[in-house]
């Protein structure tokens, strides 16, 4: 069956995360996605993290997957000129070099839109126009700057960073919009067009509901906030819901790390809670009754239902409260979730053997994904290069130059 991005061809130009995870949902979509990579080196993640000597890592690997590769070296002028045969070949353009790096390849956005004016050119930086547009930025300093940190954890503890990683691969789901967005539009007007997504931007994207609770504050103290004190900036709330609903993590047996469950408080769930928990009495009770007498006291509502929870394991929990429609999930670690094969899927690769990585996340029925294995370094150089029109002697007297 053919696939949603079936002849869109993708030159990938990025490394890490933030782009890589962005060109892996367009090539898990059908694109052909080229990435192109340094003679002899690569991605820099290839060697980063390794567990196993001189093998790509899994950083690598569970961020390429489905691309080709090629080699080439961008500072030599054969290189920018296969660079721009490339560039005049495909429908999209994505990187994620610090500020101003393409341009002093000597490939702007004014020079690759002559080469291809259908051309979409996508990047991800870490700042927008601004005071901080020529600053770098990691995973975390997104996470600071974007409003993440210091609303994450709790209200005695210092600023937390996500274990989510919202500033490289939240920025990467934004660009595969744009990039989406723009080749619609390109249907119509038949021009490409500049994509730009900055890390920060894409953060505070992910925050808005405290953005939303910063207004909120004007008018007086958050209710639906267990913190006591208020002051003039959204607080850290621990695991405070932050929505209509109140809800709360609360610990199960037999009382592990991760041994918690997550349960929201909807106002027709908290009878059936009330018989779950072996209190009743609290059905009716008006000083619990309703979600507004429940409100002022959350910190008691969600330690008498733990006194419950504690005592039976947390799918044990699940069934009970959900049998009720009771919304709640267990907290799932790291070794619970690699072993659920309705996320988590397996690749084999020549020198790894059998990997496991995340499956696609976009679900399209008529567009199915099979995730294959990230590339070996330059493994498509000679099939792209040919695809290109390049002879074997021209190709064999790039390799001969060190130009790819």
């Amino acid at each position: 069956m053919a696939q949603a991005l079936d002849g869109v061809r993708v030159l990938d130009l990025t490394h890490v995360q933030s782009g890589p995870s962005a060109t892996q949902v367009l090539a898990w979509l059908g694109a052909d996605v080229i990435k192109l990579e340094t003679p002899g080196r690569g991605d820099i993640t290839r060697g980063q993290l390794r567990d196993l000597p001189e093998v790509d890592s899994l950083y690598f690997t569970m961020l390429n997957a489905n691309k080709r590769s090629i080699t080439l070296n961008l500072k030599s002028e054969q290189g920018k000129e296969v660079f721009a045969d490339l560039v005049s070949e495909v429908d999209v353009l994505v990187e994620n070099f610090g500020p101003g790096v393409v341009d002093r390849f000597g490939f702007d956005w004014e020079r690759l839109s002559e080469l291809n004016p259908r051309l979409v050119y996508a990047s991800i930086k870490g700042f927008g126009p601004g005071p901080y547009e020529h600053f770098k930025a990691y995973e975390v300093i997104a996470q600071a700057m974007g409003g993440a940190m210091s609303t994450t954890g709790f209200a005695d503890g210092p600023p937390t960073a996500s274990g989510a990683q919202i500033g490289d691969s939240g920025t990467g789901i934004h660009l595969v919009a744009g990039i989406l967005a723009a080749l619609y539009q390109r249907v119509s007007t038949g021009r490409g067009q500049r994509v730009r997504v900055a890390m920060q931007d894409a953060v505070l994207n992910l925050c808005r509901v405290k953005l939303r609770d910063q207004q909120r504050l004007a008018h007086g103290p958050l209710a639906e906030y267990p913190n006591d004190v208020f002051g003039d900036e959204v607080p850290r709330s621990g695991n405070a819901s932050g929505g209509g609903q109140p809800g709360w993590a609360l610990r199960c047996s037999p009382g592990g790390p991760n041994d918690y469950i997550y349960v929201i408080i909807q106002p027709a769930g908290w009878r059936p809670i009330t018989a779950l928990i072996g209190r009743p009495d609290l059905a009716d009770d008006p000083g619990w009754s309703t979600p507004e007498a429940r409100l002022s006291k959350l910190d008691k509502v969600f330690a008498v239902i733990e006194d419950w929870t504690s005592r039976h394991p947390k799918w044990e929990v699940m069934r009970a409260l959900s049998a009720h429609g009771i919304p709640c999930g267990p907290i799932l670690s790291t070794r619970e979730l690699i072993d659920d094969p309705a996320l988590v899927v397996e690749v084999d690769h020549p020198e790894r053997g059998t990997y496991k990585t995340v499956g696609c996340p976009l679900k399209l029925s008529d567009s199915p994904v099979d995730v294959r294995r990230s590339p070996l370094l330059g493994e498509h150089s000679d099939e792209v290069l040919a695809q290109l029109g390049y002879s074997v002697e021209r190709i064999a007297a790039l390799r001969a130059t060190d130009v790819i």
